[in-house]
């Protein structure tokens, strides 16, 4: 039996996706018709900019007020922003694809 199948991980999860992914979909609507938008370039963006803003994982109640409290942080918000627009750009220049 594995390590894995010895607890229960699906409430695990990682607010700074749900931040990113809206971020992100804010600021491509700036975007529309001068980038490519296919799912493996959205997806690369979403990756990138998650690699650089710090991690938010939660599993229980009291996780989950923490992260609200940190993604009320400026600072965190402001990071998340940097991030979402330098891979914006990143993959703009460089699409996952010919």
């Amino acid at each position: 039996m594995a390590f894995i199948d010895n607890y229960d991980l699906e409430n695990l999860a990682n607010e700074a996706e749900h931040l990113v992914h809206e971020e992100l979909g804010r600021q491509l609507e700036s975007y529309e018709g001068e980038i490519c938008l296919c799912n493996d370039c959205v997806v690369d963006m979403a990756a990138m900019a998650l690699n650089t803003v710090k991690p938010l994982y939660r599993y229980s109640l009291l996780g989950t007020l923490w992260t609200s409290s940190a993604m009320t942080d400026e600072a965190y918000a402001s990071s998340v922003k940097e991030a979402v627009s330098n891979a914006i750009e990143k993959v703009r220049k460089n699409p996952s694809h010919d």
